[in-house]
């Protein structure tokens, strides 16, 4: 009987989302494919160093060591690099112990069409065409951030997975942030006003949050492996159509900020985010030095920073 993706979480993960080969894209960008491929070989044997994603990989595949829970989430390797290059990563996976045995490895060919096929709720990669073409397929994607000020490698083992992600263009559709962008802050908030018992539309994160908050209803709620939040520039009274909507969707999100302009990357220090979802340059640029984050390219033609205050 075939193996069966049914009922799990399905995250596919980049080898620079999960470690970090910025030496070794640089070699790629500067020099080439052939010396890329290379050094990966010569240096089968060495270790790769933890990248912003791996420690979020980690304790989601924890999840599977919870009693009544084994096998329901499921990593898999979703590479550009080719088979011949993989070695490497594949030793560093079973270095850490990670239960990651399946992987998609094009190499250098676009992953968006293996996405779908794969089932997959979520996917972190360093290539924007690919996330931006998963964000197009309707799968929840982010551009992963690196920051050096991050040391990935230091950071303690996740007692509890927190998952923070940004409002509008994330969570929510963009209707309300071209309000905002076209004709300004008075006009924004009097349209939240008007629209506030009617429901916002999906955003690209909608489905994954209704997928974590189906997760999260199976355990006692002070005993739930995930915490989420809502880290949002709205505040009112451009809140009560957020509350309404997450209420009609039937989710549970467990803090929400409303920060109207407060820059959000301390707050997402305080909540310990594990990864953060934002749309805009100026925020994942910032929560990076401080929190893992991954951009989410919403629609190609959008601006790639925007105003902080919104």
């Amino acid at each position: 009987m075939a193996y069966s993706l049914q009922n799990k979480l399905v995250v596919g993960v980049s080898s620079r989302a999960l470690f970090d080969l910025t030496m070794e894209n640089e070699i790629f960008e500067t020099q080439g494919v052939e010396a890329y491929s290379k050094y990966q070989i010569d240096h089968e044997g060495d270790i790769l160093k933890p990248g912003p994603g791996f420690h979020l990989i980690k304790a989601l595949l924890n999840l599977n060591t919870i009693r009544n829970h084994e096998g329901r989430v499921e990593v898999i390797i979703m590479s550009r690099n080719s088979a011949d290059t993989s070695l490497r990563v594949f030793n560093s996976i079973s270095h850490y112990g990670l239960e990651i045995t399946r992987a998609v490895l094009a190499s250098g060919a676009p992953l968006a069409s293996y996405l779908n096929a794969f089932k997959t709720d979520l996917f972190l990669s360093a290539y924007e065409d690919d996330v931006q073409s998963a964000i197009d397929s309707n799968i929840a994607a982010g551009i992963i951030c690196y920051d050096g000020h991050q040391e990935y490698n230091q950071q303690k083992e996740i007692p509890q997975i927190r998952i923070a992600f940004d409002g509008d263009a994330v969570l929510f559709s963009d209707e309300s942030e071209q309000i905002y962008q076209k004709m300004g802050l008075e006009a924004f908030e009097k349209n939240e006003r008007d629209q506030a018992a009617n429901i916002m539309k999906a955003g690209p994160f909608a489905n994954f949050l209704k997928t974590l908050s189906d997760l999260q209803k199976e355990f006692p709620i002070e005993k739930a492996p995930i915490r989420t939040a809502l880290v949002t520039s709205r505040s009112a009274p451009a809140h009560e159509r957020v509350i309404r909507t997450l209420r009609a969707w039937d989710v549970r999100v467990d803090e929400a900020f409303f920060l109207g302009g407060i820059a959000k990357r301390d707050i997402l220090k305080a909540f310990g985010a594990h990864i953060f979802f934002d749309d805009q340059v100026v925020h994942t640029s910032l929560a990076a030095e401080v929190v893992p984050s991954a951009r989410v390219p919403y629609q190609s033609q959008k601006e790639a920073t925007r105003d902080e205050n919104r």
